[in-house]
């Protein structure tokens, strides 16, 4: 027995919007995959999904970030002094994880897109198209509600094309969160408007509004071990991590770039000078000039780096280490919001 399954464009889009959908989305991949699922795809699905894809990305990102800006607002203003900054510095960490989860979205629109393109789509016939003006012209739902439905009816229409051909031993669903025009109104919207009621036997031919509780019935344990491999993947690092790592990187590169300089003023290549040398100086003499005052001080933070991180983790190191020092520094500056190769310090 075969799942043959067309889901509204109104599914597919709020699959992107919150990241517990992924298990499910990975239980559906699978069972396409190993041919449990027949997805039955319209063309114009596909083309709804599209439309609309970036601008639902944009909501669900944009939802959570102002929100956290309200707040963060709100502890600022209000919030007593006290435990202020410890409050506001987990807001960050929470912010930051958030941010790192959006990412989500991003990985359900490639596994939705991965799906289709891995389905036929099935075109708009010249028959569909006159099936659905006619429910357009009898008011008929989707047209019940005095709104142009013509694309959910084409989705309907396609879904009884599908349902005519059907293998005795197949299962039919079609799956919606459209319950304004496919659901029975002002009643349990978990059963279909009773122009379509025809259609869904609730046996060989299912009308269902929850994708999850109708995949649960056919592989629940496929969909509990997608949820468990989701939840116990590795966490992206808090903020304070990054943050953290950020400034030993940081140390370590302006400490063996300072090791350099004094390599330079051993050798004779740059001159310690007082400050009036250095006034009197053009700029292209100063390039090899370092005044006595800033040698002073660059050697005291060189000392402070070594009581902070002792000399085990300031070199000298070699080429491969060095390498991986600036790579790292420049990976989470990146993911901190800096452009790549930002290693100024």
């Amino acid at each position: 027995m075969r799942l043959n399954l067309l889901i509204d464009t109104s599914v597919w889009l709020d699959l992107t919007k919150d990241p517990r959908h992924l298990p499910l989305l990975d239980a559906l991949s699978a069972m396409a995959e190993a041919g449990e699922v027949i997805l039955i795809m319209p063309q114009i699905v596909i083309e709804e999904f599209a439309r609309n894809r970036d601008r639902v990305m944009a909501a669900s990102r944009a939802s959570l970030s102002s929100h956290f800006k309200r707040v963060r607002e709100a502890i600022v203003q209000f919030a007593p002094e006290e435990g202020r900054e410890a409050t506001l510095k987990q807001l960050n960490e929470v912010d930051h994880r958030v941010a790192t989860g959006g990412e989500a979205v991003n990985e359900a629109v490639d596994l939705i897109e991965k799906l289709f393109g891995e389905t036929t789509p099935v075109p708009v016939s010249d028959n569909i198209k006159v099936r659905a003006a006619d429910r357009a012209i009898a008011k008929i739902a989707p047209f019940h509600r005095q709104m142009n439905g013509i694309g959910d009816a084409i989705i309907i229409e396609t879904y009884i094309d599908a349902l005519a051909v059907r293998k005795d031993e197949d299962v039919f669903a079609f799956v919606t969160h459209n319950i304004h025009d496919f659901s029975q109104k002002g009643a349990d919207t978990r059963f279909p408007h009773p122009d379509l009621a025809s259609l869904f036997d609730g046996v060989r031919s299912r009308y269902e509004t929850n994708l999850s509780a109708l995949l649960s019935e056919f592989a629940s344990d496929l969909i509990e071990e997608t949820r468990f491999e989701r939840e116990y993947s590795q966490d992206p690092r808090q903020l304070s991590e990054l943050l953290e790592a950020e400034s030993k990187l940081t140390t370590q590169v302006w400490y063996n770039r300072k090791w350099n300089i004094i390599a330079r003023v051993e050798d004779g290549e740059e001159k310690l000078v007082t400050k009036e040398v250095w006034d009197q100086a053009t700029p292209e003499e100063r390039r090899n000039l370092v005044v006595h005052t800033i040698w002073e001080g660059m050697l005291a933070s060189m000392k402070r780096a070594e009581e902070e991180l002792g000399p085990e983790e300031l070199g000298p190191w070699t080429d491969f280490e060095w390498g991986m020092i600036n790579g790292k520094l420049s990976a989470i500056r990146w993911v901190l919001g800096d452009e790549w190769d930002m290693l100024d310090t």
